[in-house]
This record gives C-alpha cells, structure tokens and sequence, in this order.
C-alpha cells in the first residue's frame, strides 16, 4: 500500500521558502503556488524540472520535494515522479540516508500501476547500493528490475538506461566481462553519447569495453562494438591501441597480434591472460578462414589450419574442439586423415572489408548462375 500523502499549507511553506532562498529563485516558488491552486498537476511537474535543474536550487531541493512534492505526488505521473526524486537523491551525501530516501520512496509507488517507476528507482537503488559496496543488495535490487522490466514493451529509454548502466556497472565490479559487455552495449544504445556522457566517461567506457571483449570467455565477433561511435573516443589518447587491438582480432590476424602484444603491459589483466588471449586470435584466425571459403571449399586439412592459425601441427585438433565447443563453427573431424570438415560458421556482424568479401563472392555466385542460366536456355526453348 502506498503511503497517505503528508498534508502541508502550501501558503505557509512559500511564504517560508521565499525568505530562506535568493531572489533568483522566488518565481520559482510563485509559480509552485499559482500552479498548485489552479491543480495544474503537469505545468506544476515541468516547473519543478526547471527548478530542480538551476544550479542555485541544490541546497534546497532535498526540502521541496519532502515537504512540498509529497503534499500531491499521488496526481503527479509517476514515472516524472521517481525521475524527480532521483535526481533530488543525489544531493544526499550520507550513504544511510540516502539509502534511505529512496527506501521510503519506493514505499510509495505503485508497482502494478507504474511498473516503469518502479524499475527506475529499483535501479536507482542498486547504484547506490554498488557504491556503497553492497554487491549483494545490488543484485538482488537488479533481479527484482530485470523481472518487472522483462514483462513490459515501449518502455522508456530513460528506464532502460538506468537498468543496463547499474547491471553493467555491477558485473564490471565483478569482472565479468561478458555480461558487462552486453549489457554496457545495450546501455550506450538507450542513451545520447554526446549529451549524456562526458569525454572522460565515453574513454572509460570505450576502454572497458575494449578490455571485456578481449577478456570475455563467449566473445567471439567485435563487429558490434567496432561499428559503435563509442570507439571514436579512443582515438588520439594513450588507449588507442586497443581500438587497434580489437580491429585485429576481427580480422583473425595473428600476425598484427604479436606485433602489437609488447603493447600489452600497459594493461597488466592483458598481460596476464596472455595465453588465452593467444587462443582467442588463434580461434578468431580459424572462425575467419572458414567464412573466406565458400560453402564448397570447407573441408581443410590440420596442415592448412596450422600454418593459418600458426600453431603447431599436434595443437590443431584441440582447436577445432575448443571452436566447436563453444559453437563458433559446426562441423566433424576426420582423426585420420587429419582434417576437418565444415558445415556452418558463426553469423557475424561485418566489417566494411568483410562486407566487401562477401560482395565479390556473391558477385562470383551471381556469374556462376548467369553461366548456367546461358547454357540451359537453349535447351528450353527447343523443349518449349
């Protein structure tokens, strides 16, 4: 049940604000009064927006929305309601207190009638909780978001940013680099680059994204990543080598690898992992020679899979079982004739180069069928 609204005379409280803020600010507070008599619910929800957002409110906000907002937040939307008093929270210094503030608020939305509401302050918790170290109220805070938001369509992106950006930040402090990957990605798509991020934040972002795809045990196609603007903010910094880095495993291409692996101290988790990153470039290398071959031309003997992957030539067959244990190909292994067949390959987002491929190939299918098609016409119009 939400809680009943606090009663408060509204007179009385701007008469009070009026004397204990800058002149700056009084038409705000004229403007709360008007608009609450008249019960203009949705102007008096944009005023207060506007207040929220002037730089000379900051030492007030907390005091509006606890003694004048809950005076009529039940007529108020309250998705706008919860986006309020998020933004309110962040004046709030004392972690317990802040907490608390959004404990209390939670109380009282409506969960069936404002499901998005209440993921936004479900989210807004976990944050908060992440930052105060509690890693355990912060999962559960995302599990209980995750259920309510599976259930819904057309929600808000604001919603669904706040979601991914604390499931993201959650699984980072985990070291997680798959589900930090995904879900960082689905939060850069729900949000404005330029406007909401600022430059540090998009290098970060950028960064760590880079370090979970290299990292992630499941990853094994960049091309979403590579196509993302986010990458941009890369260039010209001490990072952009690993924007290189990522265009090299790709492309599969081993030997770009070692030349830019001296670089990898520089990220000692990179440094650290160097043999599985080494199995990764080597699975990449394989994923990449398959899809260049046509569907024809994929049975490859462990010779030619060895000099294209350059490991040596008893570590191929391992490969070929790593690659099909994760899926990223299907197909058999011919033991004693030492090679392997090849029946599909993971689908993947491409590169413009690889875009290019897969056009001359298809251009060469499309000649093929012209031959044929020039061959047989004869044929029928004889029969005809």
């Amino acid at each position: 049940m939400a809680a009943k609204p606090l009663r408060i005379d509204v007179d009385e409280y701007m008469t009070m604000a009026l004397a204990a803020t800058p002149p700056e600010l009084h038409p705000f507070f004229e403007s709360f009064r008007t608009l609450h008599s008249r019960k203009l619910w949705h102007q008096l929800t944009l005023k207060l927006f506007e207040f929220f957002d002037h730089p000379l409110s900051r030492p007030y906000r907390v005091d509006v929305f606890d003694k004048f907002v809950r005076d009529f937040e039940g007529r108020l939307n309250q998705l706008r309601l919860v986006e309020m008093g998020v933004k309110v929270s962040k004046e709030l210094d004392n972690p317990a207190v802040h907490l608390a503030f959004l404990t209390d608020l939670l109380s009282r939305v409506n969960t069936e009638k404002s499901p998005e509401a209440h993921v936004l302050l479900l989210a807004t918790l976990a944050h908060a909780k992440l930052l105060y170290g509690d890693l355990e109220g912060t999962k559960t805070d995302i599990d209980g978001a995750w259920k309510i938001l599976d259930e819904l369509s057309g929600v808000d992106s604001m919603v669904n940013a706040a979601y991914y950006g604390v499931a993201a930040d959650y699984y980072k402090a985990k070291a997680e680099y798959a589900p930090y990957y995904k879900n960082s990605l689905l939060y850069l798509a729900c949000i404005d680059l330029a406007k909401d991020l600022t430059e540090e934040e998009r290098l970060v972002r950028a960064h760590d994204l880079g370090l979970s795809a290299f990292l992630g045990e499941t990853i094994y196609n960049f091309g979403e990543l590579l196509m993302h603007p986010i990458l941009d903010a890369l260039d010209n910094t001490p990072h952009e080598w690993i924007k290189k880095l990522l265009f090299t495993f790709n492309e599969g291409n081993i030997g770009k690898f070692e030349a830019l692996a001296p670089l990898f101290p520089k990220e000692p988790i990179l440094q650290e992992n160097y043999p599985f990153l080494r199995q990764k470039i080597c699975l990449m290398a394989l994923i990449e020679s398959v899809f260049k071959r046509g569907a024809y031309d994929r049975t490859m003997s462990f010779q030619t899979i060895a000099a294209e992957t350059r490991l040596p030539l008893d570590e191929v067959e391992h490969l070929v079982m790593k690659a099909l244990s994760l899926k990223l190909i299907r197909g058999s292994i011919d033991q004693v004739d030492q090679k392997a067949h090849m029946t599909w390959v993971q689908p993947r987002v491409l590169s413009t180069e690889q875009i290019g491929l897969l056009a001359q190939r298809l251009g060469g299918w499309g000649e093929k069928l012209h031959k044929v098609e020039e061959r047989i016409a004869p044929e029928v119009l004889v029969n005809g």
